[in-house]
């Protein structure tokens, strides 16, 4: 199986970061005695840079891993903690270079790079669960296959309830349409009983006036139909 190209990156990114620390330690001494640097300097801000593309180039082969489902996201997370380790690692580098934190540890370097030499695996390696330990990249491949049909199943669960809840929802818009019919209803038939009270009352009052002018005019006729009776009637 041919090895994978992020962890011979990181591999040589590693050396990269082993050889800055050497080179500052070997700066600072030679500040110490009073002796101009200027080539290392340069060396040295060359080999930051260099180091800073590496691990801009580890992050794109990592991102994209992980979105194209090369690795589990398991590997994915183990690999991003050790990426962030190398980041913290260029940033205590970058300050040593600058005066601005300790020096480097010589010592700790000197261990990793015996150990790369060795080919001894990475650290975090061990730490590997019993489900995926000694497991092949097509076995691995499966079981990450396995996880997103399992996430596959979920999702479709989750959607099948925000089908029914938006189905409810669309008849209870539905429902809510057909209770404002009926008050509309209720209203313009409320609004044509009031008109329609409105008409017989003002029917009423004028029936009421009719009728009064009516009497009034039943009584002054009876009135001089009384005076002329009276004023016709012989007297004796």
């Amino acid at each position: 199986m041919a090895p994978d190209p992020w962890f011979s990156t990181y591999d040589s990114t590693c050396q990269i970061a082993q050889d800055i620390a050497e080179k500052i330690q070997q700066r600072n001494q030679y500040e110490r005695r009073g002796e101009k640097t200027p080539k290392l300097t340069v060396a040295i801000r060359t080999s930051l840079q260099n180091l800073k593309e590496k691990i801009a180039l580890l992050k794109d082969l990592l991102l994209r891993a992980v979105s194209t489902h090369q690795i589990t996201q398991l590997e994915g997370d183990r690999r991003q903690n050790l990426l962030d380790d190398l980041v913290t690692r260029e940033r205590l580098l970058l300050a040593s270079f600058k005066n601005e934190g300790a020096e480097p540890d010589l010592i700790r370097s000197s261990l990793m790079r015996e150990e790369a030499k060795r080919g001894a695996p990475n650290p975090w390696l061990f730490e590997e669960p019993e489900e995926t330990r000694g497991l092949g990249f097509d076995e691995l491949r499966q079981q990450q296959q396995k996880i997103i049909q399992e996430q596959d199943a979920g999702l479709d669960a989750l959607s099948s309830i925000i089908s029914r809840q938006k189905q409810m929802g669309q008849e209870i818009g539905n429902e809510l349409d057909e209770q404002n019919e009926i008050i509309d209803d209720l209203a313009n038939l409320v609004e044509n009983t009031d008109e329609k009270l409105r008409t017989e009352t003002r029917r009423v009052t004028l029936v009421d006036r009719k009728s009064t002018s009516c009497g009034m005019i039943m009584v002054i006729l009876l009135l001089l139909v009384a005076i002329v009776v009276v004023a016709v009637w012989p007297t004796n």
